[in-house]
């Protein structure tokens, strides 16, 4: 059963080695320029424009018709969104999926909602890429994404936290103390998808520390960890050494932010993405 796989480019991820991987873009837009995060887009230059601009910036989702071209034709279709909660895509990637179905009603078509972004991203679409190999058909490959997405999880640790506040996604009054107190924000994706900051921490060192307590607290034990910088590999190896000092062997791998993880992780910041125990989601 040939499988299309398909992400906005909230993943991380623009190649996906052994499978057919599509990738549509997000757009950062300040005034009256655009950035498309696409794979070559100099995302420190992105930043230090940003920094210069110093007007209002947001976000652009996918729309349907990107979508659907991205779905390409094919008879079975896995599609993975930034959480509906923080962005459209979700709800677009939704409507394209409904309107390919009236076009190709023998399709299969599965759209989930990661209610994360960035490296969480990168796990599901890794898990999606075995189960498609092992040769899965669409229910199998279906139900097994929805469980195992309920155990990846997402950390991030930031030093500002503008374009989060500016964009409605955090309360303005923490942003301006963590720039203020130079304090690097620890925090979560909910079970809900929204953000979840966890801890206030005055270096590094302590970020590092409350990182890899929050991830025994959720139930890693060792496994995968997937971790994006924005502009800051020491740091990322630095917490990379920190969890196989404390939980042993780990498959743990390291990339930079793309365009749209830059602009809300901002200059400095990481995200990580985990396995752990499923997340408890009210329901």
């Amino acid at each position: 059963m040939p499988v299309r796989i398909v992400s906005d480019s909230s993943s991380n991820l623009f190649k996906l080695e052994g499978v057919d991987y599509a990738v549509v873009p997000l757009k950062i837009v300040a005034g009256d320029k655009e950035y498309v995060d696409v794979p070559g887009l100099d995302t420190e230059r992105m930043l230090r424009e940003l920094a210069e601009y110093g007007g209002k910036s947001g976000t652009s989702c996918p729309n349907t018709s990107e979508w659907l071209n991205a779905f390409g034709g094919a008879d079975t279709v896995f599609s993975v969104t930034i959480t509906g909660a923080l962005s459209g895509s979700f709800a677009c990637a939704h409507q394209a999926r409904r309107e390919y179905l009236e076009l190709h009603p023998k399709a299969n078509v599965f759209v989930l909602d990661s209610l994360s972004a960035g490296p969480e991203l990168q796990l599901i679409l890794e898990k999606l890429r075995e189960l498609a190999l092992a040769g899965k058909d669409f229910a199998q490959i279906r139900d097994s994404i929805a469980a195992y997405s309920k155990s990846t999880r997402l950390l991030f640790a930031l030093q500002s936290l503008q374009n989060l506040a500016a964009n409605g996604r955090v309360n303005p009054v923490a942003a301006k103390l963590a720039g203020l107190l130079g304090i690097r924000l620890v925090g979560m994706a909910s079970a809900k998808g929204t953000l979840e900051l966890l801890h206030k921490c005055r270096c590094d060192a302590v970020a590092i520390r409350k990182l890899t307590d929050e991830m025994a607290r959720q139930g890693f034990r060792g496994g995968k960890v997937r971790v994006a910088h924005c502009l800051n590999e020491p740091l990322a190896a630095r917490f990379a050494d920190a969890v196989r000092e404390r939980f042993g062997a780990s498959d743990i791998s390291i990339v930079p932010c793309t365009a749209l993880c830059s602009f809300y992780a901002e200059r400095g910041g990481l995200m990580i993405g985990y396995e752990g125990r499923p997340l408890d989601t009210g329901e």
